[in-house]
């Protein structure tokens, strides 16, 4: 006869009392799920909700990449609970970011997918951002140019070097995401590498390097603005 889970022995050993007497570290999938979940439904309990979801997501990579739509549409899981989910892993994407940023001098990609990786990795489309450095190459400034497919005709070169203008910027970093996970940069990233290198040239704030992120790993494009 197979033991009872641990999640219904007892009381005392529920989810959010076991947070508060072990740390967050120290739960399993199941139970940090269940303090996502909160109460469950009248059909569902918070636990039964928790276990479908560390069964159909095996990896968080996944569940971090959907999302509110595909989600309340789960056995219990309704629009509160999946607004939470979203939260929980943005929240986490940006707490992620912040650490890998800090006040450090941007010294090549690497630096730049330390900062943007974490959020863009698992963003389920497309996003165009661009990073204003000043002189000593720190970020005075994140901008998102665009969100979607990325389209070199969407693209308004006067609108990211305005602002660029306006913040004093010494030079750009443009950043964006495979939603695939794989960087290879395709000949449209290429086309918009080359216009906004253009412009950055024309108004004096040379475009240095233009990243592409997947998941676990990047492209850069610097060699090809140096050409």
């Amino acid at each position: 006869m197979s033991s009872p889970s641990p999640l219904t022995i007892d009381p005392r050993e529920r989810p959010r009392e076991r947070l508060r007497t072990v740390g967050p570290r120290n739960l399993s999938l199941e139970e940090l799920f269940v303090l996502l979940v909160g109460s469950g439904t009248a059909s569902r309990s918070a636990v039964r909700v928790a276990r479908g979801l560390a069964r159909r997501f095996p990896e968080l990579g996944r569940l971090a990449s959907a999302d509110v739509g595909s989600l309340e549409g789960l056995p219990g899981v309704g629009p509160a609970t999946a607004a939470r989910l979203v939260d929980a892993f943005e929240l986490g994407r940006r707490a992620a970011a912040e650490r890998g940023a800090g006040s450090a001098p941007i010294r090549g990609p690497e630096d730049v997918y330390r900062r943007l990786g974490p959020r863009l990795r698992d963003a389920p489309q497309e996003e165009f951002h661009a990073l204003l450095l000043n002189t000593r190459h720190r970020v005075v400034r994140e901008v998102l140019i665009t969100r979607g497919i990325l389209d070199a005709s969407l693209i308004h070169p006067r609108e990211v070097f305005r602002v660029a203008v306006g913040e004093g910027a010494a030079g750009i970093i443009l950043v964006h995401n495979h939603p695939s996970g794989d960087p290879t940069p395709s000949p449209e990233d290429r086309a918009v590498t080359r216009q906004l290198s253009e412009a950055g040239r024309a108004v004096g704030i040379p475009v240095l390097d233009h990243v592409v992120v997947g998941r676990g790993r990047y492209v850069s494009l610097a060699s090809e603005l140096a050409t």
